[in-house]
């Protein structure tokens, strides 16, 4: 399955490619595309476990930048 989250106060390029690069190692994700110029998130997952990866993302995405918001 792939979905598209709009992000809002992501900072800077570089923590969109942190991001991207901490959530293809999710389990599951057959890729993932976080675009700091559009932001927005892009997640291709397992279609079984799809809800349970967007959850872990959001996670990763705290990580990074805890001011980051991910709009599910």
């Amino acid at each position: 399955m792939k979905k598209s989250f709009k992000m809002e106060d992501l900072d800077c390029a570089n923590c969109a490619a942190k991001m991207e690069r901490v959530i293809a190692e999710i389990p599951g994700v057959n890729k993932a595309t976080v675009s700091f110029m559009a932001q927005k998130l892009v997640l291709d997952a397992e279609d079984d476990r799809f809800d349970e990866i967007v959850i872990q993302a959001v996670k990763c995405v705290k990580k990074v930048d805890p001011d980051c918001e991910v709009i599910l």
